[in-house]
């Protein structure tokens, strides 16, 4: 039994290892550039009054500088424009220096004297992602240094009338925490850009003040959104490279239609294409200079401060991380323009398509398309060059004589910048005031480049494809052949828009003639949300691409796209097959903070088994046995099912309401838009089937935790028994009522005037103590009746007409050196492994909460607020009562049969209420141990 429990988690374990490699090594290697210091970094720290450095002694503000910069700012007497830097959680306030020394190179290079001045909060590297308490802290602490630094201006011509917030992880909630301050004046800070924040949800909601914390941020930004247009937000999101903060929570939870608040991934950022990690987007050269590139361009040259145009903003981040034309964001096209080349300069284009490169000798060239005997028969006209010179390219003219267009107006704004060249699609349709389109192929420097254009049919360009299904575990493949006679096909796979689904996406190119062509690019388009990835190949080649998603479709909109720039005369086949190790990885990537729900509800089935074992036969069951009797995910899953469906009749509906019971936890949030409710974002309708596949990955990490518990306790006795006299009782290390209520007594003081979480560790140590010794009790025992006499065994085995007795109350009275003691000190050992494997759920759920008290220590010895305070009273209570139980006094317990009966109705409560609020685990844990506890006194 023991060799197929071993086998069957190990199985379990290995699809969880093959999801967990696949989240955090499944993808792309890192092409970030590193950014570095050309001088020595230097954080100078800004004075706060002291009011504020008495109320947070632990924070504190800086001014980033370097070499002649720092020494010239060593008075604080400032003159650029201020940007503030907020890390996230325990990140350092010396995180700025990327954003600061690239933001000092781009200074020397551009002429007036514009530059920045990039500040740095310290935030004492506090855990305020697993510990909520600090949130609150931390924002009226940036509310009073974002005065400071504007005092810092008072005797500059211009002054500056706001802050820019650049903030990282959740200093980027912290940021918009800002607005919800009742003293706080929103003029204070127009523009916010966040990088890796975890916007729409928290990432593990370990208590209630984190989601007391979103449901207020929610409120303000979702409720009163109307007071709140003119701030601009750019939130970004690093990739699948990120699996700490997945993407999709970075999308930001506001009303839709406001063109002020913008959300996008790392992968669609133009000039940039690549995937962070969850630090790495700090550093990313990339990132950073785009940037550092949008703050110069958003400073008037007149003031030398930020504008105060919401409309410029909007356009200026547009410009740098959403779509970039080749052009100056602040040199609009002029209406009319004018050209007044030689006739030789222009050529008429009459052929479908137009392939031009150009010579290296410079010259002027302009190529004319004529609209009027195209309209009909096409809609689109799409052309792509790789010369990314910042220049207008393409015109639409308005006005001819003979073979030159003497007026036009530029259509260059419509370009779009691809990793190799930039494209434009135009609708002819918008196109009614123009006669011809002109495309500039002049190269006066001598750079040689390509032009290759053509008309289109839109409709003749989209081929759908139905992707596998999900459980079709790469068995079944869809495909289809594009015989490319143009430039550009999009595939539409139809079907994929969840997040649960992963492809192995494959494009093989060929073609018939070998020349140099342009590089062909391939992307995943995501019509809800701006997540798309770039791959660039050459030709002919076979590409892999993982076919993935962030955000689950959140309407019926379009399924996913794939947009290829292709080669013309080229033949390309796509393959699309799914992914059994991606879905996995999918699936722990949105619900891995959901794994200790799933492993506390084995468990406390696990406990379950044990009691009703000692309930019918007296016996303690191996751990590994117990784990298999509760993976019955069956009796778990039915009933939240049903309670699912009836909270879709109204009547059950209503009828809850009543009662006032909590919502109905249920899987996290994967849609980039929705309602909202208790700081938690909407849940989705997902497949019935990942919940118990979730119930079976937290039974395969409760059993091999639970077996690394018991080589652990092995290895700690073995060195521990050397310090402690060998001991054959029974009750070594029990304790007397009286004693046991002295230190519930003294550990509920302790815990109150210091930190609940401390309490809980050191009950955790007594309970720990109390296994040890039982540990090497059993060790002791089994080592002595090796050694004696076999006459001397059977003698005091307390056997009756040759049947060894097994049931603890018939061993009763045996000697203290005889088998029967040995096996009932190993039912107790049995008994006390799950326990202590139980206790350590709580534990590990309260480390936040302890990490920051010993932290913060020297400033204050109580925590406030403590999240665990006084909830874990009761598990506290129940951890001390139950270091004196054991096998016999639980088999005469008269509320055995009762207590036996609770774990399986928590576990469905469980799974019910906690997946999306973890820290109510610790309360049904208190629900089902404390019966347990007073089981052990009546």
């Amino acid at each position: 039994m023991r060799v197929f429990t071993g086998v069957l988690f190990g199985l379990f374990a290995g699809l969880l290892a093959v999801g967990l490699w696949e989240m955090m090594k499944g993808f792309e290697e890192n092409g970030c550039s590193m950014t570095y210091m050309f001088e020595y970094p230097e954080y100078r720290r800004v004075a706060l009054p002291r009011r504020v450095s008495r109320l947070y002694p632990a924070y504190g503000l800086y001014l980033y500088g370097e070499g002649q910069y720092a020494q010239e700012t060593r008075a604080l007497k400032l003159t650029g424009a201020p940007v503030l830097f907020l890390p996230g959680n325990a990140g350092s306030y010396k995180q700025a220096r990327s954003l600061g020394s690239v933001a000092l190179r781009k200074a020397e290079n551009i002429e007036g004297g514009a530059h920045l001045n990039v500040f740095t909060v310290d935030f004492n590297e506090e855990l305020v992602a697993l510990y909520g308490g600090s949130l609150r802290r931390q924002t009226h602490f940036l509310h009073e240094c974002i005065k400071a630094i504007l005092r810092l201006y008072k005797d500059v011509e211009s002054p500056p009338g706001n802050v820019v917030l650049v903030g990282h992880s959740m200093g980027g909630v912290v940021a918009r925490a800002l607005f919800t301050l009742p003293r706080f004046s929103p003029r204070l800070v127009s523009l916010i850009i966040t990088q890796a924040s975890p916007h729409l949800a928290p990432v593990l909601a370990l208590d209630t003040y984190l989601l007391d914390f979103y449901s207020a941020v929610r409120q303000r930004w979702v409720g009163h959104a109307e007071g709140l247009r003119s701030v601009t937000v750019l939130s970004v999101g690093g990739g699948y490279r990120d699996y700490q903060v997945r993407s999709g929570l970075t999308s930001l939870p506001c009303p839709p239609g406001d063109p002020s608040k913008m959300a996008l991934v790392a992968t669609a950022v133009p000039r940039s294409w690549v995937s962070t990690d969850h630090l790495s987007i700090v550093w990313c050269k990339e990132l950073v200079l785009a940037t550092v590139r949008a703050f110069f361009d958003l400073i008037d040259p007149d003031t030398g401060q930020f504008s105060v145009d919401p409309e410029r903003r909007r356009s200026v981040l547009n410009h740098h991380f959403i779509r970039h034309p080749v052009m100056m964001p602040e040199e609009p096209p002029e209406p009319s323009i004018s050209f007044s080349d030689s006739p030789e300069a222009w050529s008429e284009v009459n052929t479908l398509r137009l392939a031009y490169s150009t010579p290296k000798d410079g010259q002027v060239k302009y190529f004319l398309f004529a609209l009027s005997s195209r309209r009909k028969a096409y809609s689109h006209f799409y052309c792509r060059s790789n010369n990314l010179e910042m220049t207008s390219w393409i015109y639409g003219c308005t006005h001819r004589i003979g073979s030159v267009c003497v007026q036009a107006v530029d259509l260059s704004l419509g370009t779009e910048l691809l990793p190799t060249y930039k494209v434009i699609t135009l609708s002819l349709s918008d196109l009614s005031s123009v006669s011809h389109l002109v495309v500039s192929a002049s190269n006066t420097n001598g750079k040689q480049f390509t032009v290759e254009c053509e008309w289109q049919r839109q409709e003749s360009q989209m081929i759908s494809l139905p992707v596998p299904h999900v459980m079709s575990f790469g068995l079944t493949v869809s495909d289809v052949v594009v015989n490319s006679s143009g430039l550009v096909h999009t595939v539409q796979l139809q079907h994929f828009h969840q997040v649960y689904q992963a492809f192995r996406i494959t494009i093989a190119s060929h073609c018939r003639v070998q020349k140099d062509r342009l590089s062909n690019v391939y992307r995943m388009r995501v019509p809800w949300f701006r997540e798309d990835s770039l791959t660039t190949v050459s030709v002919p080649s076979v590409t892999e691409i993982s076919g993935m998603l962030h955000t689950s479709r959140p309407g019926n909109t379009t399924s996913a796209l794939l947009q290829m720039h292709t080669a013309p005369n080229c033949q390309y086949k796509v393959s699309v097959r799914t992914s059994f190790p991606r879905v996995l990885g999918q699936v722990l990537r949105f619900c891995g903070p959901m794994m200790p729900v799933y492993m506390a509800v084995t468990l406390l089935l696990a406990c379950r088994e044990q009691l009703s074992s000692i309930l019918r036969t007296g016996l303690v069951l191996d751990m590994s046995e117990a784990l298999l009797g509760a993976l019955q995910p069956h009796k778990v899953d039915l009933p939240v099912y049903i309670l699912h469906l009836l909270l879709g009749c109204s009547w059950f509906h209503e009828a809850w309401s009543v009662l006032r019971l909590p919502s109905m936890d249920d899987l996290p949030p994967t849609s980039p838009d929705g309602s909202f409710r208790e700081g938690v974002a909407p849940v989705e309708e997902w497949p019935r089937l990942l919940s118990p596949l979730l119930y079976v990955f937290g039974a395969a990490v409760a059993f091999w935790f639970s077996t690394l518990l018991r080589l652990l306790i092995c290895l700690m006795s073995l060195i521990l028994a050397p310090l402690h006299r060998p001991s054959v009782s029974r009750h070594c290390c029990t304790l007397r009522l009286r004693s046991q209520l002295l230190l519930i007594l003294s550990l509920t003081v302790l815990g109150g005037a210091s930190c609940g979480a401390l309490s809980l560790f050191l009950s955790f140590l007594l309970h720990l103590y109390r296994v040890l010794r039982l540990q090497m009790t059993e060790r002791y025992l089994s080592h002595m009746l090796n050694l004696a006499p076999q006459k001397h065994r059977d003698a005091g085995n307390g056997s009756v007409d040759g049947q060894a007795l097994s049931r603890p109350e018939e061993c009763n009275g045996a000697p203290l050196l005889s088998e029967c003691a040995l096996q009932e000190t190993r039912h107790d050992l049995q008994l006390h492994l799950c326990l202590l494997t139980l206790f350590t759920l709580p534990l590990m759920l309260s480390g936040p909460s302890l990490i920051h008290w010993t932290r913060n220590l020297r400033y204050s010895i109580q925590l406030d607020p403590d999240p665990c305070w006084p909830h874990t009273v009761p598990l506290l209570t129940a951890y001390v009562l139950l270091i004196n139980s054991n096998t016999l006094k639980l088999s005469t317990s008269k509320l055995l049969p009762l207590t036996s009966r609770l774990p399986l109705p928590l576990a469905v409560a469980m799974v019910t209420f906690s997946p999306l609020h973890l820290y109510r685990v610790t309360y049904f844990l208190s629900a089902a141990l404390v019966p347990l506890a007073i089981s052990c006194l009546l």
